[in-house]
């Protein structure tokens, strides 16, 4: 009887992390190696949308997530200069009844801390930076910095957007700028007394830029992301480049009073620029597997970077346990399947949003305000992304494609 395969599993990210309670559940051991000497997120927060959150509660995890999150009931759309709302979801149904989930704004160091104490700090292996691969007839080498060689019948790479397993895999850096960047923000709720609807989500649009921003824990505080439209090419060789304050107000000094608090309530220091890559063919070479960022890198205009490493990590770790020890090409394959298209259209949605939002004043913005005004039009052209459940719906035509 052949024994369950030794599973690598590079970084210890939200999608690592998640792949490694899912594997889990099926019954099969694995083993994180993660590059930092201790755990850390990059970034503020994460919203966590419905196609995400059932995984977790159906995992027990529940309770510790409503110890440090937020629960959304909303999504609102406004004017970025005046403040009128352009299209909104509140009240009944409410998100949960509609998409049998939650919907949460969590900090990262938080939800990182939730998975790792599930996970367990014996499969976590820290201060391993991967710096090479080698394939074998009946096995895989990751080999890192630290000197210590690993062997595995199967390797995972979830080491996110700057993917190093990726870079092995195709054999070049194929990062693409998506001319927008963005300033970042977590601001304490004392510090917002003009601000509107607090406990939704919100994005506020206007020409050349927008703002998203939800709320996080249970004390109100609100994560932010103020978007413009930025000279391509990036004009730095890091992906986070100095920023003077100020320099957020110089396309929204004169947008709603509301905004122009949140963004200049917390000093800013960096820009982030937004990056995202191109659709594979194949997620797979040999015994190495992609998940998450490292498998199709999204910019933020959805929220669904975390969301589809989590949705990528259940599905692989079902696929691996239907296809049994040894049957990791086939569990590969169904694996690609299903994630390869419901990813690309979220990709394309994505990417797709930010020249919607940035309007300028015209008739198109106007057909955008009307669309958005329509009822239940906002969750009309969002259910396709929050009611999807990657482990009982077959991706299809219906589920894809619009920049909402």
């Amino acid at each position: 009887m052949q024994k369950n395969p030794r599973i690598a599993i590079v970084g210890a990210g939200i999608g690592g992390l998640t792949l490694a309670l899912a594997l889990r559940e099926q019954g099969i051991d694995a083993q994180l190696y993660e590059q930092t000497d201790v755990l850390r997120e990059v970034g503020a927060a994460v919203a966590l949308s419905a196609n995400a959150t059932r995984f977790y509660e159906r995992m027990g995890l529940r309770p510790a997530f409503d110890a440090v999150c937020a629960e959304i009931p909303g999504l609102v759309y406004r004017d970025g200069r005046n403040g009128a709302v352009i299209g909104h979801h509140r009240g009944e149904p409410d998100y949960r009844r509609q998409f049998g989930g939650s919907y949460w704004g969590v900090h990262r160091a938080d939800l990182q801390a939730i998975l790792s104490k599930a996970v367990g700090a014996g499969q976590i292996h820290l201060g391993h930076r991967l710096v090479d691969l080698a394939q074998h007839p009946d096995r895989v080498t990751l080999s890192f910095d630290n000197g210590e060689r690993v062997e595995a019948d199967l390797v995972i790479g979830a080491d996110g957007a700057r993917s190093i397993t990726r870079r092995w895999m195709l054999g070049y850096d194929d990062v693409l700028y998506s001319g927008c960047s963005g300033f970042r923000g977590v601001v304490p709720a004392e510090r917002m007394d003009l601000l509107p609807d607090p406990e939704t989500i919100q994005f506020w649009v206007g020409p050349h830029g927008h703002l998203l921003h939800y709320p996080i824990g249970d004390n109100g505080d609100q994560n932010f992301l103020l978007v413009e439209r930025h000279p391509s090419p990036w004009p730095s060789r890091d992906w986070v480049m100095p920023a003077q304050e100020g320099e957020q107000l110089r396309l929204f000094g004169d947008w709603h009073p509301a905004v122009v608090q949140m963004i200049t309530a917390v000093p800013v220091s960096q820009r982030w620029g937004l990056f995202h890559r191109p659709p594979l063919g194949r997620w797979s070479r040999g015994r190495v597997t992609l998940i998450g960022d490292a498998a199709h890198a999204l910019v933020p205009h959805h929220g669904q970077g975390a969301n589809q490493s989590i949705e990528d990590a259940v599905v692989l770790a079902a696929q691996l346990a239907k296809a049994g020890p040894g049957n990791w090409r086939e569990a590969q394959e169904a694996y690609e399947r299903l994630r390869r298209g419901r990813t690309r259209k979220v990709q394309y949605a994505s990417i797709s949003a930010a020249d919607v939002l940035h309007l300028p004043d015209g008739p198109a913005a106007q057909a955008r305000n009307a669309r958005l005004g329509e009822r239940d039009s906002v969750l009309h052209h969002l259910d396709w992304i929050h009611d999807f459940d990657a482990l009982a719906d077959e991706p299809n035509e219906r589920q894809g494609g619009t920049w909402l």
